[in-house]
């Protein structure tokens, strides 16, 4: 008992040792055949709950709703444990040679003995207080107290090791919430200590849904706290298949919840809880007491209706505020960054935590003599790095090594990217400053479509636009993400954007293709869940805190009015002479030894920015490898090979001159 004293503790080993020493007296009176002596244990009992507590004992009798006989038949079983003269004892009382006590010998020895005690269905055996071991049967089997409620008893910390192998029992930490999430804490506090007192099947579970794990744990932690509970955490991950074990796992928390005061927090992490399996779903329908389901989407049951709570997305003026709790004193140095981290990065109070603990680690001792702008780079650095772990198993990240000065673009195009720069930039100022936020947060997503043949440039500007804002960039195959099966696509989106969120990446979905096209018109029931996944997509495009691009080979395949929707259309035309020149002009880093090379001979060769630099890579090999400067024969030998791979024929007019 986590809240017992050092005075209740002395009580209680005076009265388990007053139970023994009766029961041994009673047990030396059926071994001569003469009355029991009386019993002072009620006596006892109600004099030192007068005092406001009872013996461990007692409360074990009361929560499980033990009879007198089955209370003494776990007496019995314990003072075996703690009384060594009890087993010599048993051995004569029992005239069996057995110095172990039975329930044969409880049932001849002890006041009001039936033979349902034993009964798997009844509180001995149904949650494990005892266990019957050996194969002579119910009577002669040996009864055995289960070491923890041994140490309950006894009024000692106990741990299940069968239980704690699956479970984690969280560190308290001191956190700041937001007030909705504060306002959940108050809601599960107020249901439970409403429901103390009520046998625990009688409690409902919750469903704590949405936020972040982290965040749902802290919510759950704090109102354990506030109840006066012990919180266990179970990972969706950690639950047994077999029946069995399910089985075990359920009595054993039931016993721990009695025991131990505790609340069970089961966190389906990132699972989709449409996926949940049925040996979980098997498992949430036996769970009893203060149970919580923590889940971003609420998880169905079957036979039980959990009560909902949904934990809202904290707004920009809660991050705000949660910022300046975490950061400190550090908050007032950041150069006025820390409304666009609240505003950006979308973290719970943990990872904020980890934020923090991040940038004091990395500056270390100059920490205090750190400026302002470095300081808020440290600390954005920092919120990309916590954010990054659930979309790295998503998508592919990849490192942005390109400025506006490698881009080949008309003046047109990339003006419209420095724009997409500007609304990415600015959206603080625009959304929460100027309140346009405040009309609604549909359609305030940054959205792009980059549209132009392949190699033309559409990912090279996507890092462009990554460098440009400091931000991860993040390719997602949408090719990939389209699965047959009706809902799947659906699925996969979800789990993309919700992990997105936490860190505003841009999100660059490639081969639009494979998705969109003319399908406004409903032939055929693949064509309505096509425009079903089509408008999901662009629901959560339009909804989503960061910027989102489409790139697509064939804008003419792409329906208006899907295209619309969009925010941004840049295309990417195919390169003339003057930009190919331009992309071989700048095809090389200038630490590569150049010989000779003809700018404008070379731009007469008819391909893309990307195969552009296909070839001046080859090149750039095979000149290594004759311990050479790049010259325009090694040129002409990887356009050769580059031109093969694409199963195409170069004019004279094209590679003529190149040696």
């Amino acid at each position: 008992m986590t809240t017992a004293t050092t005075p209740w503790l002395e009580r209680n080993r005076e009265l388990m040792i007053g139970a023994v020493g009766h029961l041994r007296e009673r047990l030396e009176a059926h071994a001569r055949g003469v009355a029991p002596p009386a019993d002072p244990t009620p006596a006892l009992e109600a004099a030192v709950l007068a005092t406001g507590a009872g013996s461990a004992l007692a409360a074990v009798s009361r929560l499980f709703g033990l009879s007198r006989f089955e209370r003494d038949v776990l007496l019995l079983a314990a003072a075996h444990e703690m009384n060594g003269s009890i087993g010599p004892l048993c051995a004569v009382v029992g005239q069996s040679g057995r110095p172990y006590p039975t329930f044969g010998l409880a049932m001849a020895a002890l006041a009001g003995g039936h033979w349902s005690a034993t009964s798997p269905a009844h509180p001995l055996r149904l949650h494990r207080l005892i266990e019957l071991d050996g194969d002579d049967g119910l009577a002669a089997a040996r009864l055995r107290i289960d070491e923890p409620v041994l140490h309950h008893l006894c009024g000692l910390p106990w741990h299940d090791p069968r239980l704690h192998a699956l479970v984690e029992r969280p560190v308290a930490r001191a956190v700041s919430l937001a007030g909705g999430h504060r306002l959940a804490v108050e809601r599960i506090e107020a249901m439970w200590k409403r429901w103390r007192g009520q046998p625990v099947d009688a409690w409902s579970p919750m469903q704590l849904a949405g936020a972040d794990a982290g965040t749902r744990e802290l919510v759950v932690s704090e109102a354990c706290r506030a109840a006066g509970l012990t919180l266990l955490v179970l990972r969706a991950v950690d639950v047994p298949p077999g029946a069995g074990e399910r089985e075990a796992l359920a009595r054993l928390w039931m016993r721990a919840c009695l025991l131990g005061s505790s609340a069970l927090l089961l966190e389906l992490d990132d699972h989709d809880p449409a996926d949940v399996g049925r040996h979980l779903a098997a498992l949430l329908e036996r769970l009893h007491g203060p149970v919580v389901i923590g889940s971003r989407d609420p998880a169905p049951l079957r036979r039980r209706a959990p009560i909902r709570i949904d934990l809202a997305t904290a707004t920009t003026a809660e991050q705000d505020l949660l910022w300046r709790a975490h950061l400190g004193p550090i908050a007032d140095r950041l150069d006025g960054a820390v409304a666009q981290l609240a505003t950006h990065f979308q973290l719970g109070p943990m990872a904020m935590r980890a934020v923090v603990a991040d940038v004091t680690e990395q500056l270390g001792p100059a920490l205090d003599d750190t400026g302002g702008r470095e300081l808020a780079a440290a600390t954005w650095a920092a919120c990309r790095r916590q954010a990054r772990p659930r979309l790295d198993d998503l998508a592919q990240r990849i490192t942005p090594d390109a400025g506006f000065d490698d881009l080949v673009l008309p003046p047109e195009e990339a003006r419209t990217l420095r724009s997409i720069v500007a609304h990415v930039r600015q959206r603080v100022t625009v959304y929460e400053r100027w309140g346009f936020a405040r009309k609604g947060g549909r359609g305030l997503g940054i959205t792009a479509l980059f549209s132009g043949a392949s190699g033309t440039g559409k990912t090279l500007a996507a890092e462009v636009l990554a460098s440009e804002l400091d931000l991860d960039l993040y390719r997602i195959d949408l090719s990939q993400v389209v699965s047959k099966y009706i809902g799947e696509t659906e699925k996969n989106l979800r789990r993309v954007f919700d992990a997105a969120e936490e860190a505003g990446a841009i999100l660059l979905f490639d081969e639009a293709d494979a998705l969109f096209g003319k399908r406004s018109e409903v032939k055929d029931s693949h064509d309505r869940y096509a425009n079903l996944e089509i408008s999901y997509l662009l629901q959560r495009m339009e909804a989503y805190r960061g910027l989102a691009i489409l790139t697509s080979n064939m804008r003419s395949a792409l329906d208006v009015a899907f295209t619309r929707r969009l925010r941004f259309i840049v295309e990417f035309p195919f390169p003339g002479v003057d930009e190919r020149a331009a992309i071989w002009a700048r095809a090389f880093p200038r630490t590569v030894p150049v010989e000779g090379l003809d700018v404008d001979r070379l731009a007469s060769l008819n391909v893309t920015g990307g195969i552009i630099r296909n070839i001046a890579l080859g090149a750039a090999f095979l000149a290594a490898d004759d311990g050479a400067p790049v010259r325009m024969d090694h040129l002409r030998r990887s356009a050769d090979l580059e031109l093969r791979k694409l199963e195409r024929t170069a004019t004279e007019a094209e590679l003529g001159g190149w040696t």
